[in-house]
């Protein structure tokens, strides 16, 4: 891990030294609130791509735009009180062929997208802000009124866009930017090897209007991620990790494995997990997570175990904890919108080698560890943990937990 991180901040450091820079001011954009800049800035990020590439330059004032495509070669940078600001129209957004929630289909563009654009980069210090409010209050109003006719509803029947979507990248950097009030998931990696996200700012509200399945990070059929010296709190996961559900995923080519994934030196406050493993994910292997604080009410690690998908969840390690949060593990049976697509077979899931080690934390409950019937469990390892509870135990029927000094107030951890 420590020699892709210095393989891509010296790539990025050479290539921001010869990169042109290209102004959207120059090219008509302008702070006027009721101007969408779109036409302006991707005429820019156009111009920089015929002539060899560069750095497209936010400056500082507030732009209003649609659904941007960024070219190989070309980059980001959002100059100090620069805030690129999402339309609230989805007129604004194309559909164009995507991926969302494990599966490929057309779907509406990002505020940000780069597609098969090796060396892309985002950089701050100023902000994306989706600003999302139409679009969530549009959310819980089609939701309420679903709920009202007795139907359950979807997070695609809402049509909202994402902040962005990198997808077939390599080599990508998003360092020191605020990215925030996304409609849908924030950050969305797709296919995408070498990735490093540093010393970002996440957020999506909780309040007054909740930001719907605004996840911070999703990381989807990805290898070496790094998530570092970042803050997230979003009204979702934290950090996800994808790849694909059903029971024939593992057989199409356009799902895989999440490997390789390391975050660390990160703030989160609240979300609905940390970590969050399983409810559109296949493989996940050799995830750590380490030197991270906890400010919230929700597990530091959630895994989704899905009866419709076959999954092996291997390799994790989380140490290094410190705060309050809801539970420090948290497994359970996920069967939202379980589909077995007219198939008889019984997927089953796979759990194994997973360690969390050196934690001191506050929490509601130690946590419960719960599968599917089938699931195969095993060599899940406690140790060197301290935890103030209300709920003391570890709930689990799995017989291959280890416990080693690990005291809950003040006492040997009970499992039951």
């Amino acid at each position: 891990m420590n020699k892709l991180l210095l393989i891509i901040c010296l790539f990025t450091s050479i290539a921001n030294t010869q990169a042109r820079e290209y102004l959207i001011t120059d090219f008509g954009a302008c702070t006027d609130s009721t101007q969408l800049n779109t036409t302006f800035i991707q005429q820019t990020i156009d111009k920089a791509s015929t002539e060899g590439g560069g750095i497209i330059v936010i400056p500082k004032g507030v732009f209003l735009s649609g659904a941007l495509f960024f070219k190989p070669n070309t980059s980001l940078r959002l100059e100090a009180g620069a805030v690129l600001k999402g339309s609230d129209n989805i007129a604004d957004y194309p559909l164009i062929p995507s991926r969302m929630e494990g599966q490929n289909l057309d779907y509406y563009a990002a505020l940000i997208n780069a597609d098969n654009a090796n060396n892309f980069s985002i950089t701050g210090p100023g902000t994306i802000n989706g600003n999302g409010l139409k679009f969530w209050k549009e959310f819980w109003a089609h939701r309420e009124e679903m709920k009202r006719i007795g139907k359950s509803s979807t997070n695609l029947e809402v049509h909202r866009p994402r902040l962005l979507f990198i997808r077939g990248c390599n080599n990508v950097v998003i360092r020191n930017a605020t990215l925030c009030n996304s409609g849908f998931w924030t950050t969305h990696l797709y296919q995408c090897n070498n990735v490093l996200i540093e010393n970002c700012t996440i957020r999506a509200p909780f309040k007054p209007v909740p930001a719907p399945s605004s996840d911070g990070v999703d990381i989807d059929v990805c290898k070496k991620v790094i998530v570092r010296g970042c803050y997230i709190s979003v009204n979702d996961d934290g950090v996800c990790i994808k790849g694909g559900k059903g029971p024939n995923a593992r057989n199409l080519p356009e799902n895989g494995a999440v490997e390789d994934i390391l975050v660390e030196n990160c703030t989160f406050g609240d979300t609905h997990g940390t970590l969050t493993i399983g409810s559109e994910s296949l493989w996940a292997r050799n995830i750590t997570v380490r030197n991270c604080k906890m400010n919230n009410n929700c597990p530091i690690l959630r895994i989704k175990m899905r009866p419709d998908t076959y999954q092996t969840f291997e390799n994790v390690k989380i140490s290094n904890i410190t705060g309050k949060c809801g539970n420090i593990i948290e497994m359970r049976p996920w069967k939202q919108f379980f589909n077995m697509e007219g198939r008889t077979e019984k997927p089953y899931g796979i759990v194994r080698n997973i360690i969390l080690d050196n934690i001191n934390v506050s929490c509601k409950s130690f946590g419960i560890i719960e599968g599917n019937p089938t699931d195969q469990v095993s060599n899940i390892i406690f140790k060197n943990i301290t935890a103030t509870a209300e709920v003391p135990e570890l709930t689990t029927k799995y017989q291959n937990i280890k416990a080693v000094n690990v005291t809950v107030n003040g006492k040997p951890l009970i499992i039951k």
